[in-house]
């Protein structure tokens, strides 16, 4: 019974995607109906047979193994911060240090990986290998992958001469795209949190899943010629991020992996700003609404709303109230401050096998408000101002595509786990 309503449940989001289509007429479906197949056997191989399983078990416990060495550069900085297990003389670990401060090797190691030109040449054949299989628009099947590794953010960067050079129904399609995605260079944070192997799980489900939802919410017709990919980093600011230099010289090696460092320094200082941000202001919520009742919080009220997409994911009452509150809470703020929540408890008898993993996959993106924040003011420093209008008035969509693929992801990877 409960499969058969987590079955339903997919449905229904695609259903309330076809609903809000901008122009229904123009919805590829066969595109759509390939990559949807395309997600599903990717949830079934990932969660149901032994390799996929170890292919993505093996992944987690990468970037564990990642993890555990940065604690050696933690460790000799600050050696009390850090538990004996890894050398230090802490009694435990606390947040920053579990989960943040291992981003100051992770982002380098990308960048370097950027650097010598591995992750771009990765970046422009899967993308490539993605918009033969699936039929979608080479660009949108590049940058799907882009920012799969970059981060949203980073990916529009990067793209800056294809985004002015592309109508603007085109750079809305990629605004609601970069909701859906994480940077892999955060993975290792989630990992320490939550089970890597959903983590793991959830990157490429989310990527097709944002190709699904905004064909269905913005479908735009792309005629042959405008069918094209400019080259990555083809602007002063893009090619910074490739260790360009505005004569065309490549950086120096130390110059750029300085500044690389520097900038995962920012955003643990961003993430961890964010956090302490979002939780006082949500307690300060819940204290001025247990003025007028005490059950009266921020997460009852977010439950009670996000409910019914909850309940559709095949979990009883009970779990599905619970889910709800930990959906409003992450969309509200963002999914650090759940993950922080669950993390001693989301491994143990708490939660069952079938919720342990559509919670892990339903968080495992930047899908909340203020991601809709920092999208627009990145096009806004990058297209025109009608590009950039078009953009701002379609918030409401770009959160609606965000929470349809993390609904549809958590729904479809439920599916295969019980």
């Amino acid at each position: 019974m409960l499969v058969a309503i987590n079955i339903l449940g997919v449905i229904v989001y695609l259903a309330i995607a076809f609903l809000f289509s901008k122009n229904k007429k123009k919805i590829h479906w066969r595109s759509v109906g390939i990559v949807l197949v395309l997600n599903v056997v990717l949830a079934w191989f990932f969660t149901s047979f032994s390799i996929g399983q170890d292919i993505v078990k093996g992944a987690a416990d990468g970037f564990n193994w990642l993890v555990q060495v940065a604690y050696q550069g933690i460790v000799f900085a600050l050696p009390n911060w850090v538990t004996p297990e890894f050398g230090g003389t802490a009694k435990s670990m606390n947040f920053v240090t579990s989960s943040l401060l291992p981003i100051l090797l992770v982002v380098p190691m990308f960048d370097i990986l950027t650097y010598i030109g591995v992750l771009p040449w990765i970046i422009k054949w899967v993308g490539r290998g993605l918009s033969f299989i699936t039929g979608q628009p080479k660009f949108e099947s590049f940058f799907s992958v882009e920012m799969m590794f970059l981060g949203n953010t980073e990916a529009l960067a990067v793209s800056q001469l294809q985004l002015k050079s592309m109508r603007k129904e085109r750079n809305l399609t990629l605004a609601m795209m970069s909701m859906s995605c994480i940077t892999a260079s955060i993975l290792g944070a989630y990992t320490q949190m939550v089970p890597g192997q959903f983590v793991l799980t959830a990157v490429p489900i989310n990527i097709l899943n944002a190709i699904i939802v905004t064909n269905l919410l913005n479908p735009v017709d792309v005629a042959p010629e405008e069918d094209t990919i400019a080259k990555i980093g083809g602007s002063s600011a893009s090619a910074a991020t490739e260790g360009v230099e505005e004569d065309g010289k490549k950086e120096p090696f130390f110059s750029f992996l300085g500044d690389s460092i520097l900038g995962a320094g920012r955003l643990i200082l961003i993430i961890a700003a964010n956090v302490i941000a979002f939780v006082a202001l949500a307690a300060l919520i819940d204290k001025l609404l247990g003025l007028f009742n005490p059950w009266l919080s921020l997460e009852h009220i977010l439950g009670i709303i996000m409910f019914p997409f909850a309940w559709l994911m095949g979990l009883n009452v009970h779990d599905a109230f619970e889910f709800a509150q930990y959906m409003g809470t992450k969309l509200v703020t963002n999914e650090f401050v759940v993950m922080g929540k669950i993390a001693s408890t989301i491994n143990t008898g708490a939660f069952s096998a079938h919720y342990r993993a559509i919670l892990t996959v339903f968080l495992t993106s930047f899908a909340n408000f203020s991601t809709t924040g920092m999208i627009i003011g990145c096009f806004k420093g990058i297209v025109d101002q009608e590009n950039n209008d078009l953009i701002s008035k379609n918030v409401g969509y770009m959160l609606l595509s965000g929470i349809l693929v993390s609904l549809l992801s958590a729904g479809i990877v439920g599916i295969f786990v019980w």
